[in-house]
């Protein structure tokens, strides 16, 4: 059984509503007011949550400018210096309070992704309700300890991550007290091929690991995340923009409020699809088991003409004998004149005589 997994007041896992989280990132273009704005409108188009991001440019990187600290090619942001993409990328702290405020308002929780100690004492000073660590830091070990130390809900993000690199991080956080843990898989290529989702791994991982999974997802619409929900995905996470025609880091690959919305509606219905593996006439087939096919007499049959293949036939609806009976009937005696389009029944057959001189229609 799938440990417990709970943000706030909203259980988390199989046979729970998806939980749905808007990725805010970058997307406020260092705009308060814009950050206000996406805020209102990933709780209007039917988001869970909203997340953010705690660093500073000196907390992911250094400000340096050798070939090490630029990005290579490949990305949205091949060519750019770390330090330069980060400083533009990153959510003022001052910021982050107010936001959470917002969200209280709005009813909606705001947590974020943490990259270094001191991210993770300023959002404890917050009381975020939990913590999403991004999958580049999957591998800071002393992160994951201190995250752990907290006692908060955590979603790990498991991006370009190994089996042995996920377990060491599960081991890590529940060895430094972490109760609560769920997993995203996640393809870190901004944006994503549906080729490299591998979303197979999402029961896999939940299976090998007994911890709830979802998926943190960068491809473009929600194809992905809806086949995610159908394999399991109890979490999903997108990237979130009010319009991907602002220029920004994480524009591109974003989604807009009205697809985001889609997208909530579609794994609302996906995973009310999903069921139980039950079998047989559901409600709302009842009124449609009248279709199914039996036995008629399909010609006018006379009192003591017998029964053939060309006078009953197994034909729709399904008010007759069942058609396995038919090899029964074909050769027995009518009973009664039978006008065509009768429903098949024993009662229209003549009594037949056993050995002992009994009668029966059956």
């Amino acid at each position: 059984m799938i440990p417990a997994f709970k943000i706030l007041d909203r259980d988390i896992g199989p046979g729970r509503p998806v939980y749905v989280i808007a990725e805010m990132s970058a997307n406020h273009n260092q705009n308060f007011d814009e950050a206000l704005r996406i805020l209102r409108a990933a709780k209007d188009s039917g988001a869970d949550a909203v997340k953010i991001q705690t660093y500073t440019p000196d907390s992911l990187t250094i400000d340096c400018d050798n070939e090490h600290f630029r990005i290579g090619k490949g990305t949205l942001w091949a060519g750019r210096r770390l330090y330069e993409l980060y400083a533009e990328a990153y959510t003022p702290w001052d910021w982050q309070p107010k936001l959470k405020k917002e969200a209280e308002n709005l009813g909606i929780p705001l947590f974020s992704s943490p990259f270094d100690h001191t991210a993770v004492d300023f959002l404890e000073k917050m009381s975020v309700p939990a913590y999403k660590i991004a999958s580049f830091e999957l591998v800071d070990i002393p992160l994951l300890r201190r995250v752990a130390k907290t006692g908060k809900p955590i979603i790990l993000s498991t991006g370009m991550a190994t089996l042995p690199e996920i377990n060491e991080a599960v081991t890590t956080l529940q060895g430094a007290g972490a109760k609560q843990i769920a997993l995203l898989k996640c393809t870190s290529s901004y944006p994503a091929p549906p080729e490299e989702m591998n979303l197979r791994a999402i029961p896999f991982l939940s299976d090998s690991l007994n911890l709830p999974v979802g998926l943190s997802d960068h491809t473009m619409g929600f194809v992905a995340p809806v086949a995610a929900v159908a394999l399991g995905a109890c979490i999903l996470e997108k990237h979130f923009t009010l319009s991907r025609a602002t220029p920004g880091p994480d524009s591109a690959f974003s989604m807009e409020p009205k697809e985001f919305k889609e997208m909530v509606a579609a794994v609302r219905t996906a995973e009310k699809s999903l069921g139980e593996a039950r079998f047989g006439v559901s409600a709302h087939e009842a009124a449609s088991i009248v279709f199914r096919r039996s036995l008629f007499v399909v010609k006018d049959v006379q009192e003591g003409e017998p029964f053939t293949e060309e006078n009953v036939r197994s034909i729709r609806p399904g008010n007759g004998l069942h058609t396995r009976h038919l090899s029964e009937i074909v050769g027995r005696i009518a009973a009664r004149t039978i006008p065509r389009g009768t429903p098949m029944g024993w009662d229209l057959l003549a009594e037949k005589t056993d050995l002992n001189g009994g009668s029966t229609r059956g």
